[in-house]
């Protein structure tokens, strides 16, 4: 009896060590995050300017970032974002939500070592930068349903009695769809004036490269007018960046038109970067945008080839070409 007490008491004892030290790696492990250093910004990108860019938190304070050939910009994805896609600096444009990690200068400004993104986000700042309002279809699929819901309630008028409960239901959805239409108006205004920063820059040069069908390939011309567009950013040290926005005409399904948008406006960077000496730093991408945007009727052949192009525009800073406001 004496050796079972004994035998208990030494494995409560053991217990107790093993927790003891559990705690204290727990402790330990809070204190090298506590004292690991660096600051840490979060809100959303209101301003782009070559290799900085103003960063707005959701308490209304603003931050500038420097941008450096070392900064990398990531997302973060799959099951619990614990999967890495990492990006060019092109993505990091107004209306993008960010967390940066860096270090703070001596001028005050947070030196960027990483930039971390939102995927979702990233592709609704696109297609709005583009001029582009992803709600607007879902506005439209809810006026339709509208539609449909107010011709049913026509036909069960006929038998009042019998379809009192079908009527009443609709009138449910229609107020529904209704709040939806509000609701996705008010976000169209939100996120347009995300983008109200972009009235800060002049047009300093602009080239419209076309493709083949189905192809990213860039022809001769093509390479010759972007060669001239980046001889426009000579002299310029920074406060100017460069847009490129790829399109394709109908031809095809949209999925792969919008892949394809995004090879030609991958092709058009690619040789800006390597070609014209361009810095990443310095261009920034809306996205593909496929098959909308068409600059011209998809019902000829002519026009099919004015939709196959990617758009590239040199913008420059107002206020540092002196013609700000």
């Amino acid at each position: 009896m004496g050796f079972k007490k004994l035998t208990k008491g030494v494995r409560h004892a053991m217990e107790r060590k093993t927790t003891l030290v559990a705690v204290s790696a727990i402790v330990l492990l809070g204190t090298v995050t506590a004292f690991a250093g660096g600051t840490k910004v979060k809100g959303m990108i209101t301003n782009r300017s070559g290799d900085t860019m103003t960063v707005k938190s959701s308490e209304g304070n603003t931050t500038t970032v420097v941008l450096t050939d070392d900064t990398k910009t990531k997302d973060n994805t799959g099951l619990f974002g614990l999967d890495r896609k990492y990006m060019s600096q092109a993505v990091l444009i107004p209306g993008t939500k960010v967390d940066v990690d860096g270090d703070t200068d001596d001028q005050g400004r947070v030196v960027a070592k990483t930039v971390t993104i939102d995927g979702d986000d990233l592709e609704t700042a696109q297609m709005i930068q583009a001029g582009l309002h992803p709600t607007a279809e879902q506005v439209a699929a809810n006026v339709q349903s509208i539609e449909v819901n107010k011709g049913n309630i026509a036909t069960n008028k006929q038998n009042i009695a019998a379809n009192k409960e079908n009527i009443d239901a609709n009138r449910q959805d229609i107020a529904a769809h209704t709040q939806r239409i509000d609701q996705n108006k008010s976000d169209i205004e939100a996120n347009t004036r995300r983008f109200m920063a972009l009235d800060e820059y002049d047009v300093k040069g602009q080239a419209v490269v076309r493709f083949a069908v189905g192809s990213a390939a860039l022809d001769k011309k093509g390479k010759e007018d972007l060669k001239n567009l980046a001889q426009t950013t000579s002299g310029m040290t920074g406060g100017y960046i460069v847009e490129v926005m790829g399109y394709t005409d109908t031809t095809g399904n949209a999925a792969m038109n919008t892949k394809l948008s995004e090879n030609r406006a991958e092709s058009v960077i690619t040789y800006l970067v390597q070609e014209c000496g361009i810095r990443p730093r310095f261009i920034v991408a809306p996205g593909a945008m496929g098959e909308y945007g068409a600059a011209a009727s998809n019902e000829t052949k002519a026009g099919r080839a004015e939709n196959r192009r990617v758009e590239v525009k040199v913008l420059l800073n107002k206020g540092i070409a002196g013609t700000g406001t």
